[in-house]
């Protein structure tokens, strides 16, 4: 191959199966790839355009004048009254889909559309939109003067300047008669009130979902479905409020995506109620996979005991066996009994404590210092008890003896005499009131002499 002389050739969208001009802005919400703008004829099948206004507001036209109209041209429209200016999103036969999926009433609903935009057109229509938030912060404070249970959620005002939509939330049923009347005197325009939801609000402002991508309602979603907590119990997701609610605050609308896979997979596997039996034992269930068709039984109601994972094709065969009175050896698919392993302990040799050797010496050591101090209090606490029971039978002695000193001083002093010279021990417990300083006893001592002498 002489590649020498071979010539490049660069490709492009429309060379590798995509077309740019299918793909157009991509900046703005409820954007539409047009797989069939690389079709010849594909734009003179029809004369329907969409046109697209401030977020997700969306308009079908005639292009009666046959302009030449690609994705992205600004183009001035009808409207009453006057005229607005919005963006081509969509040509071709794609649009009669389009209109089909926005469920019109009638076909006599769609208008015309009058020229490409021109550079006053575009600043007026700048020059409008600088208003929208300003009088929204206004609109909502006139609102709440006349209080209005609603809350004025954006306003758009129409390129030619004459009229304002305001879109507002309200729970109930809102009389704004006196409302419009204020706005109307307030901003000198023509007043029309759309009531939207919390979904489409979200849809409005755009953001990104949980999953990472930026939200249904802003990207392609148009109708929106009433989401339930049954469509999560199908595909076995935890009831938590947190993790099933959306940017909007209401149930996520992609819960509905993969609902009616996973009913239609749930009728393959045995209801949750069923209990299988087998020459084992019985078995509950306790988790399924719908998707993967797989259904886990354990041995107790409640806990998760010998779990043990089957086929939903081999719970329902065992299911038939039980419904005619049979039992299989157990639940595996070749139906052998099943054999009972001993688990084997890696730790059935070893201390599970071999490592706290060094902390329990400390430990020891700091145990027997502290029983020792223990002991010594005890010891000195026990000593001074001693003592003070000691000093207590003392001082009651001191109170019997003294009486009886002074008879027996006053018959027998000299037979007292010579018991003293013979018992020292009775010396001293006669000396010790006198040392203790008894000043009552040393003056009876003196009387009594004195009587002897």
């Amino acid at each position: 191959m002489d590649f020498e002389n071979m010539k490049y050739v660069t490709g492009d969208g429309c060379s590798r199966g995509l077309c740019r001009r299918g793909c157009g802005r991509q900046d703005r919400q409820l954007n539409t790839y047009d797989w069939l703008a690389d079709v010849p004829g594909n734009a003179e099948s029809t004369d329907l355009v969409e046109v697209q206004f401030k977020n997700t507001r969306k308009g079908y036209y005639h292009n009666v004048n046959g302009l030449d109209l690609k994705k992205g041209d600004i183009v001035a429209v009808e409207a009453s009254p006057g005229h607005d200016i919005g963006v081509v999103t969509l040509t071709g036969k794609l649009v009669k889909l389009q209109i089909k999926k926005a469920n019109l009433k009638s076909m006599d609903d769609i208008k015309r559309i009058y020229r490409i935009a021109k550079p006053v057109d575009i600043d007026k229509m700048k020059e409008a939109k600088s208003r929208e938030h300003g009088t929204m912060i206004q609109s909502r404070q006139i609102a709440k003067d006349l209080n209005l249970q609603m809350k004025i959620g954006d306003v758009e005002y129409q390129g030619d300047g004459n009229k304002a939509i305001f879109y507002y939330i309200a729970d109930e049923r809102v009389d704004f008669r006196q409302l419009i009347k204020v706005l109307a005197d307030t901003f000198h325009v023509r007043i029309e009130m759309k009531q939207i939801g919390a979904r489409q609000e979200a849809g409005r402002i755009g953001g990104t979902g949980p999953c990472g991508r930026e939200l249904c309602c802003a990207t392609w979603m148009k109708n929106f479905v009433s989401v339930s907590t049954g469509a999560a119990r199908f595909q076995d997701i935890s009831l938590n409020p947190q993790k099933l609610a959306g940017m909007c605050a209401k149930l996520k609308c992609c819960l509905n995506y993969e609902v009616d896979n996973y009913i239609e997979a749930s009728r393959k596997l045995p209801s949750r109620e069923v209990v299988l039996q087998t020459i084992d034992g019985d078995y509950y269930m306790f988790k399924m996979d719908i998707l993967a068709g797989l259904v886990t039984y354990s041995t107790d109601k409640r806990l998760a005991a010998n779990l043990e994972t089957i086929s939903g094709r081999r719970a329902m065969e065992i299911i038939e066996m039980n419904k005619r009175g049979e039992k299989p050896n157990s639940l595996s698919d070749d139906d052998s009994p099943k054999v009972s392993t001993k688990q084997v302990d890696l730790l059935a040799g070893e201390s599970l404590t071999r490592f706290d050797k060094a902390k329990k010496k400390k430990s020891g050591k700091s145990r027997n210092k502290k029983q020792q101090t223990d002991n010594r209090q005890a010891k000195q606490q026990g000593n001074r008890q001693q003592n003070e029971t000691e000093r207590t039978q003392g001082a009651n002695q001191k109170r019997q003896g003294a009486p009886a000193k002074s008879q027996n001083n006053t018959s027998n002093s000299g037979d007292d005499a010579g018991k003293q010279k013979q018992h020292p021990r009775n010396n001293s417990q006669r000396k010790r009131p006198a040392r203790n300083g008894g000043q009552q006893n040393t003056e009876n001592r003196k009387k009594n002499e004195n009587k002897e002498a």
